[in-house]
């Protein structure tokens, strides 16, 4: 295995092809003429051949860490580990990164790279693994994963969900103090105008209208989640009891008002849940705000 560290990890007191060579010649028992002329073809391959005689500290971020990625390949690896290779770089330094390790990739070289750059991970990729809860939390192809991911940390992370959660647990709570939660998530996260008042009254009339004073129902769970990514809310409600029945209510105010501001609800029930009910309010927000 080769190694591409976050932060370059060069020997400051070796020059860039001395640096490229060590390793060959130490571990290998390459000559120092073989190890040269494969570190020259190497340093050529990642744009770099005229920096061969300088030190590291004379290189920018984005020439060490392509320094860092010859050497690993210096060792013809069978499989290259990258730990955030373009993390410790100026922006304006990642694409040169980036499109030396596209054209690796389509060598067939195997490698495992770990990074926060999720355009990059998607296009570079066959496939991915979101890592939580100290192990592979979901795993599966980048058109899964990006496009339709299954749980729901990584559909907060892919998505960049913001989200606010809510448990009611009896009727006499307070919903004032709700409320005041809703603006403060809002305001926090620069939804405003008709979308705020939107999502309120999402909140308003599916869960303290229809759940609450209609329904009876004491228990109730409410996520809402705004994705920075695509400017949308949804709003997830889990409860017990009976689905509320919104064509045969097609009259009732709250019904009315849920069908202006919502573009699309969905229903789900998961078994042996306390709360097996789950209803998702997708709030409108196709209107100048």
């Amino acid at each position: 295995m080769g190694m591409v560290f976050q932060s370059f990890n060069l020997f400051g007191h070796k020059t860039v092809i001395q640096n490229i060579m060590m390793a060959p010649m130490d571990l290998l028992r390459r000559s120092k003429q073989e190890a040269y002329d494969e570190g020259m073809r190497l340093l050529r391959m990642v744009g770099l051949a005229e920096k061969a005689l300088i030190y590291p500290d004379q290189l920018s971020g984005g020439q060490k860490q392509r320094v860092a990625i010859a050497r690993a390949l210096a060792m013809d690896p069978d499989i290259i580990l990258l730990d955030e290779p373009t993390s410790a770089l100026d922006p304006t330094m990642v694409d040169e990164v980036q499109t030396v390790i596209r054209n690796l990739s389509k060598t067939g070289k195997t490698m495992m790279i770990v990074t926060h750059e999720m355009s990059f991970a998607r296009a570079i990729s066959n496939r991915v693994f979101y890592m939580d809860e100290g192990g592979v939390y979901e795993e599966g192809a980048p058109e899964q994963i990006f496009d339709n991911p299954q749980k729901e940390k990584t559909r907060r992370f892919i998505y960049k969900l913001k989200t606010l959660e809510l448990d009611i647990r009896n009727k006499n709570y307070n919903f004032l103090e709700t409320a005041s939660s809703i603006s403060r998530f809002c305001a926090s996260n620069h939804i405003l105008g008709k979308f705020a008042i939107y999502i309120h009254l999402a909140f308003e009339e599916m869960v303290e209208q229809l759940l609450i004073q209609e329904m009876g129902m004491a228990h109730i769970r409410v996520i809402l989640e705004y994705s920075e990514k695509t400017d949308e809310a949804f709003m997830n409600v889990y409860f017990s009891g009976p689905k509320p029945d919104m064509d045969e209510n097609a009259g009732n105010l709250s019904v009315m008002v849920l069908k202006g501001i919502l573009s699309d609800l969905e229903y789900t029930k998961t078994e042996d849940s306390e709360l097996p009910n789950r209803l998702v309010l997708h709030i409108k927000n196709d209107f100048d705000k």
